[in-house]
Formats: C-alpha cells, structure tokens, sequence
C-alpha cells in the first residue's frame, strides 16, 4: 500500500497574483508529479495549512484540482486553515467533539488523522479532550500497527521562529496520549516546510517538506530585539511524501518536483547487473 502525503500548500498566499498565484502552481505541479509517477497510490493525505487564511474560495480550489484523483483523499486542518472552511471543502471528513480527527483502516494499518488546529495560533494544539481521544483509539486496537499524522510536530527542530517551546501542554498531552502503545510505528506531520526527522517518546518523527515555499535551514537562535536579514523562505523545489506499508514494515521515501534528467534505463544491457543484485538476496 502507498501512502501519499503533501502538507502547507497555501493556497490564497497571493490570491490575486496574474495568471496564477505561484502556491496554486507549486500545487498542481506536484500533483502532476504523482498522478504521472510510475506508482499506484492508495491515498492521499493533506496535513494541514491547504491554504493560507483558511477561507472557503482557496479551499474550493484545492478540491477543484483534487478532482484528478483516481483514489481517496483525506484532509486534517492547519494553522492556517479553518475546520470550516475545510468541511466545506471535504464534507465526508469526519468531526467528532468539534474537532476534525478520525481512523482509516487499510490493509492491517490504522492511520489516525490527528486535529492539532487552535484557531488564532501558529503553534499547536492538542487538548485533554484530544489526548482522551487518541488514547482510546489507541487503548481499543493494543495489535494494529498504526501511525499518526498531524499538522505541527511535537518536536524542537532548531528552526527558531518555527519551534515550540519545550514542554508545551499540547506536547505533553499528546506524549500522554501515546505512552505505552507500542504499536505506534511512526509520527508524520506538516508545517516546518522542510524535511525532518527525529523522535517523539521513543517514536520516529518525519517531516514532509512544503508544497508552498521552503522555510530556510537556519539553525541560529532568533534575536527578536535585533532582525538580521535571515533568509526565511526559499524558492525550493516543492515535494511530497510516499509511505510504503507491506504489511510488516513502514518506509517513508520524499520526492521533489523540480526536473530532472534520466541518467539509466533498465534495459538489456543492465540485465545482468540487475539479475546480480538479485541473486544475492537469495
């Protein structure tokens, strides 16, 4: 099964830019990417910041686009976004208690969609109500694998204005929540726009690089009393995410979009070198 992921598309960044906004370009690209790609995708995942103010015309957009799609798309909100605005948008998503999180089961793995939206707030969020909700989830299937994904990653990245603070009450509920699951494979998520590993309670934690512009890879500590004419976003190639579940294992691999030359072919001429390989699997 292949699990596809893009996060922070942004759409609504430069609504009225002429012909076409550059995010809304960035997006279609990428999604031309993997609709032409050679792999059979299962899913596709949108973690968060869709668009950029969370209004209902940049959501029409993004589902406009979406309508290429041969296979399901799920959708949870941003910082950016709004839950409203995204209903409107994705009206089958599920909301239980106000908040947009649910379960998908495919293929003996269970992907819980995690809601980390707190409207007025670039950081994250994740209640007692939250956390009470994921540990039943978690509580009620003890044998599944099962990954998470959420917009904001509980984790300290070193990109300054982009972090949390350590310990945050979101953080700390969310670590509550999965205490003691060993069944959680993984923790992927959105909004650093770029890509990031770590691990969150013993958990690996991946970042998906950004649809929309990169944030810059500027590890310095932030002076708020002093700008220093920091690089904060770039004009990096966009990319995505493919999550390969065999039913044992979970791998993640990231693509970018920006072109690129084809330097081999599997042909006959490379059929020995491959049926070597091959054989030395056995």
């Amino acid at each position: 099964m292949l699990i596809a992921q893009m996060t922070d598309i942004h759409i609504g960044f430069d609504p009225d830019a002429r012909p076409e906004e550059l995010n809304r370009i960035r997006f279609r690209k990428t999604l031309d990417r993997l609709l032409s790609a050679p792999n059979t995708i299962d899913m596709l995942l949108l973690t968060g910041d869709l668009t950029d103010h969370g209004d209902v015309e940049s959501f029409e957009k993004i589902a406009d686009l979406l309508k290429t799609c041969t296979f399901p798309v799920h959708a949870i909100p941003g910082n950016h976004d709004s839950r409203e605005g995204l209903l409107t948008a994705f009206p089958d998503t599920p909301v239980e208690d106000g908040f947009i999180h649910y379960a998908i089961e495919q293929e003996g793995l269970r992907i819980l969609m995690l809601d980390s939206f707190e409207p007025d707030r670039h950081g994250g969020a994740f209640c007692t109500r939250r956390r009470d909700w994921l540990r039943a989830q978690l509580d009620a299937h003890p044998d599944t694998p099962t990954v998470l994904f959420m917009h904001h990653p509980p984790v300290v990245s070193g990109i300054d204005w982009m972090d949390p603070a350590p310990g945050e009450d979101w953080i700390v509920n969310l670590g509550t929540a999965i205490a003691g699951h060993a069944q959680v494979l993984a923790i992927h998520c959105g909004h650093l726009h770029r890509p990031i590993a770590a691990r969150f309670h013993g958990v690996p934690v991946s970042v998906t690089p950004s649809v929309a512009p990169l944030v810059s890879l500027d590890l310095r500590e932030v002076d708020l009393k002093k700008p220093d004419n920091r690089a904060l976003i770039t004009t990096e190639a966009a990319g995505y995410a493919l999550h390969r579940w065999d039913g044992q294992s979970l791998v993640t691999h990231y693509e970018r979009t920006n072109d690129w030359d084809v330097l081999a072919y599997y042909g006959v001429h490379l059929q020995p070198m491959m049926r070597e390989m091959f054989a030395e699997r056995e």
